[in-house]
């Protein structure tokens, strides 16, 4: 049977999180896609807390941003991910694309953050 592209990306995560791993001096930026939005997360994976998170379904992305599943909303969740960070002292991530290609929204979520201040 044939493997959807979800369960094929799931499994490139699998492979890609076996060696990519956020400490709390340099934690772990992860990204997860979905049709309708975009979803960020600052993860310290030593202590299994999450830092900072961003979403296009917050308020004031919503407010900017009519629909969530486009390269604009994505920009302006990196943009708030890097600012959200920047206030709880972060300063550099390892960035984790999740399984996704380094290519659309991924990248503009990733070219906001780094806007922001973010370094990786």
């Amino acid at each position: 049977m044939k493997r959807s592209r979800n369960d094929n990306r799931v499994k490139r995560h699998e492979r890609v999180r076996e060696n990519v791993f956020g400490t709390p001096e340099r934690p772990r930026l992860c990204v997860f896609r979905s049709s309708k939005n975009i979803y960020a997360q600052v993860i310290d994976d030593v202590n299994g807390k999450t830092l900072a998170a961003a979403s296009s379904l917050d308020k004031d992305v919503k407010a900017q941003a009519a629909y969530g599943g486009n390269k604009e909303a994505a920009k302006l969740v990196g943009e708030k991910i890097g600012k959200v960070a920047k206030d709880a002292g972060i300063d550099t991530v390892i960035f984790d694309r999740g399984g996704y290609l380094y290519h659309g929204r991924v990248k503009e979520l990733a070219d906001g953050a780094r806007a922001a201040g973010l370094e990786f």
